[in-house]
């Protein structure tokens, strides 16, 4: 556990009502053109939006990962080799009349970058891509209805790590990238907690799991931002992805993958925590560059 939960009065608003208050989100016109758990980022929402991402990219660059832009829709296999299929065929939505699916996280192509092919990972490869992501929501009707919390549409800065197939390594590579999560929470002053996942909370291609949660005063809990996996060689061997051991024989790599951030949900600890009693909103330190200096969002009159 992390950070000090901030004292709030009584009549604090949820991020929906600052939202408003600052003209950042407008949940009823998104609903009236896509549907439910749609939304618009406007003005500064979309700034704040855009400055989380870049603010998560630029650490993960400080730490030695090579960005890329990739495809959002992919084939069949490259859902198949990287776990999503065959169980979780209702998060994803498909193009009809063509075999191609929108991906809920750029794990999915960052993965199958290197299908059927041989990796020298005689140091980790690191990689990393902002994307938009896309996700159904099956299951989830009457859960979290109200603001950004569960959305069908968002944006996620993932980092990869493909390593050689060593508990040892790749142990240490998911402390380092559930390190870099934990470094954004921290530049933008939010309390937060890390939590190890039980393994019958874990998808079927998982081996450890942890879950960052951050402080959300709106549910009066923490709610999940950030999860980071080791999957061992489970992707590597649906996607048949190899290295060469210290005796030159083919092995199945590592990889691991955790997300950096996630917009929108991350605005909900972001507006409410930094809430001032007058409406107005601080901006962290960390983030003010991206904002041209902005310290302060003044509630509009």
């Amino acid at each position: 556990v992390v950070g000090t939960i901030p004292s709030l009065p009584e009549d604090f608003r949820d991020h929906v009502e600052l939202g408003e208050l600052h003209g950042l989100i407008d949940i009823a016109r998104g609903v009236k053109m896509s549907g439910a758990r749609s939304y618009v980022l406007k003005g500064a929402g979309v700034l704040l939006h855009r400055a989380v991402q870049q603010l998560a990219m630029d650490i993960l660059l400080r730490h030695g990962f090579t960005p890329l832009e990739v495809p959002l829709l992919v084939r069949e296999p490259a859902l198949l080799n990287t776990g999503f299929f065959p169980l979780g065929r209702d998060q994803v939505y498909k193009l009809e009349d063509e075999e191609r699916w929108l991906v809920g996280t750029s794990e999915v192509p960052l993965v199958s970058y290197y299908a059927d092919e041989i990796v020298d990972v005689s140091e980790p490869v690191r990689l990393a891509a902002a994307s938009t992501c896309f996700r159904s929501e099956v299951g989830s009707s009457g859960r979290d209805v109200r603001g950004l919390y569960r959305v069908h549409q968002f944006a996620k800065v993932e980092q990869v790590i493909l390593c050689e197939p060593s508990s040892e390594v790749s142990e240490a590579m998911l402390q380092e990238i559930t390190g870099h999560a934990e470094e954004l929470l921290q530049l933008l002053e939010l309390p937060y907690r890390v939590v190890a996942v039980c393994t019958g909370d874990m998808g079927q291609k998982t081996y450890k799991q942890y879950d960052i949660e951050t402080w959300m005063p709106s549910r009066n809990a923490y709610g999940e931002t950030h999860s980071s996996s080791n999957l061992h060689d489970f992707q590597a061997r649906r996607s048949n992805i190899h290295c060469r051991d210290a005796e030159g024989k083919l092995v199945y790599c590592h990889t691991l993958n955790n997300t950096a951030v996630a917009s929108p949900r991350i605005l909900i600890p972001l507006l409410e925590n930094h809430q001032q009693e007058d409406g107005s909103i601080r901006i962290p330190t960390a983030l003010q560059p991206y904002l041209n200096g902005l310290e302060v969002l003044e509630a509009r009159k």
